[in-house]
């Protein structure tokens, strides 16, 4: 059996307060990705997915998945299906972290922090 890996309690925590807005965000743009892929999506769009995503990014610090993960480029204007694959990833990288440090300690479902 391999070790038990530990993360710390900001980080689990921060993942329980980013992840429904996270996941509430990716389902919002896959259905306007779906109805408009080519639109355009405007700056403060932008801006309120990149103050998420920095959030998120603190609690992927030492995953090496956070080297693929980019932000929203506000100068580039991306498209909704830009945007969608994006979150797409951020959402895969945070229920891998919950794979990795939640689950059963022998008595109850639980974080394994420091």
């Amino acid at each position: 059996m391999l070790d038990q890996q530990y993360t710390t309690n900001e980080k689990s925590s921060t993942h329980d307060t980013v992840m429904p807005l996270l996941n509430s965000m990716y389902l919002e743009f896959k259905e306007l990705s779906k109805k408009k892929p080519d639109a355009a999506v405007s700056k403060s769009k932008i801006s309120i997915a990149n103050r998420l995503l920095l959030k998120v990014r603190v609690v992927l610090a030492d995953e090496a998945s956070l080297e693929f993960l980019d932000l929203l480029d506000e100068d580039d204007i991306p498209q909704t299906s830009d945007v969608t694959l994006i979150l797409s990833q951020y959402v895969a990288a945070m229920k891998e972290f919950r794979n990795r440090f939640y689950g059963w300690n022998g008595g109850d479902n639980v974080w394994f922090s420091e």
